[in-house]
């Protein structure tokens, strides 16, 4: 069954786009058509508040440009999942985003599960999102190995040795059964550390790539897709007009 995706890198740079596109080459369904796309402008990591305030409506408008352009799903590429509310609030396609998926699998592989981060400033944020997704209570811990977006992908040697100790801490002394990789630069580690531990490990760019798969599949066979009667319900079209704010979704 046909797919055709868009992978939203929410930065003002375009570093991501060819190796995630690759990587997810060999791990997307042989019938999905993806495409990963970034912001012409903008910060070029989201670990500020600041920083994810200024990429929202890039993010919105991206969205809207799936659907006119026939793309069955769109998946916002940040572990905060920034805007994921409001994509769904406008849009009739589906909208994964990497928290979400990745926490939606590890619950089904294992009871207790670790995010592990770049930095610590990430963690109240992420925290929050767990909880807001009902999930508190199945997460086992949070673990900093003190590196930034922008370093993960530079230093794979140091960036694998801290993902495996930290994965181990978490087995270890927090219960974690599974662990998931808590940013989407964090792709390609997974393999390694499974390999290494023994645990499921979740690669925060495969997550929301095979779950979106996965509900479009759904949607088309039989009908399924976001709710519309509460919280993702569309803002009227009516008011959109009369306050002269379709260009914010052109």
């Amino acid at each position: 069954m046909s797919k055709k995706i868009l992978w939203i890198n929410p930065v003002g740079s375009d570093i991501f786009d060819s190796p995630m596109k690759e990587y997810l080459k060999n791990i997307k369904d042989d019938d999905t058509i993806l495409d990963v796309i970034s912001f012409k402008e903008g910060p070029r990591h989201l670990e500020y508040h600041f920083y994810e305030a200024l990429v929202g409506l890039e993010i919105l408008k991206s969205i809207k440009m799936a659907e006119k352009n026939g793309y069955d799903a769109a998946i916002i590429g940040c572990f905060y999942d920034p805007f994921l509310t409001e994509a769904r609030e406008i849009s009739d396609i589906v909208i994964t985003a990497p928290a979400e998926s990745s926490m939606a699998i590890a619950i089904s592989l294992g009871n207790r599960f670790s995010i592990i981060v770049g930095r610590k400033k990430w963690i109240p944020q992420m925290e929050e999102n767990v909880i807001k997704y009902g999930l508190k209570e199945r997460l086992a811990s949070f673990k900093s190995i003190d590196m930034g977006v922008l370093d993960f992908q530079e230093k794979k040697e140091e960036t694998e040795k801290r993902l495996i100790k930290a994965g181990r801490d978490a087995i270890e002394n927090d219960g974690a059964e599974v662990l998931i990789l808590g940013c989407t630069a964090e792709f390609g580690f997974y393999k390694k550390m499974q390999e290494s531990l023994g645990v499921p490990v979740i690669d925060a760019t495969v997550a929301p790539l095979k779950y979106a798969e996965f509900l479009v599949n759904l949607k088309k066979i039989t009908g399924l897709r976001h709710s519309k009667i509460g919280k993702y319900e569309s803002p009227p079209y009516e008011e959109i007009k009369e306050w002269n704010l379709e260009r914010y979704l052109d």
